[in-house]
């Protein structure tokens, strides 16, 4: 079986080639947005045009294919191109070179918007984006959708583990935590962390994929893969805190992200994934914060 893994020199791209390769049967193919080492293919979706992907998904000839390319920051232009254009252009260029492919696409709880709280949110819940992020990964789940391929949409809660992107909370306050070491008169700043997020580990969701990529038969078009409970970020902030062993102080401001304060609750119904893939979380959290922990550089702080 071949499966050409789109994004894989990133965070969620890099953990699910790393599980496809140890797959017996398996043959990875790479795809890099930029030249990289060992990239079957380089392409840029937001640039790209349909005919040479096309060309190049022919020669290629997966069976199946993952999309982990994708923007969770920049303008309201730049996420449209990679989250929207993105995958019409694959579900196009798929439609012409591999229709009998299967598609496992990436999309964002985001796109549900804000959750009601204390409860779960199911696959029929009505999206209400919240933020251009979520509406943009919104369009290219209703192109996938709407592309006559076979195709899944596993839409991924808030993603923690080894090798998160400094850019979030959990893999930029890792790094500011290795950096203020020891010092027991460090403060460090935050935003507002009242709200409850749905904290799933990168390599529970790397799992989730391969199954979807692999599965018999066809899948529903949209699967829930979260941690399957709200967590307040709070939490999330001081169990990194127990776990780096920081001896300073956190000090929560009034700022923060808009993003996520338009979105107090989130919490994913993961039912229908359990049911289709026969997956659910193996991680709990103080396990993605440990190994989260670990990946940083630089020497461990004393626990």
């Amino acid at each position: 079986m071949r499966i050409l893994v789109l994004g894989s020199t990133g965070y969620l791209g890099g953990h699910v080639a790393q599980q496809a390769g140890l797959l017996p049967g398996v043959r990875l193919l790479h795809a890099a947005r930029r030249p990289a080492a060992g990239a079957d293919l380089v392409a840029d979706l937001a640039t790209i045009d349909t005919e040479r992907l096309a060309k190049a998904l022919a020669d290629l000839a997966p069976d199946a294919v993952v999309n982990c390319a994708g923007a969770v920051s920049g303008d309201p232009v730049r996420l449209a191109e990679v989250n929207a254009r993105g995958p019409a252009v694959l579900c196009a260029a798929l439609r012409e070179a591999a229709p009998a492919a299967r598609l496992v696409h990436l999309g964002s709880a985001a796109e549900y918007g804000p959750g009601v709280h204390g409860e779960r949110t199911t696959e029929s819940a009505p999206t209400r984006p919240a933020s251009p992020y979520g509406a943009t990964k919104l369009a290219g789940t209703v192109t996938v959708g709407a592309s006559g391929l076979d195709a899944v949409v596993l839409r991924v809660g808030n993603p923690v583990g080894p090798g998160a992107p400094p850019a979030g909370l959990p893999g930029g306050l890792a790094l500011r935590l290795r950096s203020a070491g020891g010092d027991p008169g460090a403060v460090l700043r935050l935003g507002d962390l009242s709200a409850y997020r749905d904290f799933v580990d990168v390599r529970d969701v790397a799992r989730a994929v391969i199954l979807a990529a692999t599965a018999p038969g066809p899948l529903p078009g949209v699967l829930n893969v979260g941690g399957g409970g709200a967590v307040p970020v709070r939490a999330l902030v001081h169990g990194l805190v127990r776990t780096a062993g920081f001896q300073g102080r956190i000090e929560e401001t009034d700022g923060g992200s808009s993003r996520s304060a338009a979105v107090p609750w989130q919490c994913s119904d993961i039912t229908a994934a359990r049911e289709a893939l026969d997956w659910t979380p193996r991680f709990r959290l103080e396990d993605s914060l440990a190994a989260l922990w670990a990946a940083q550089p630089g020497p461990t702080a004393a626990r």
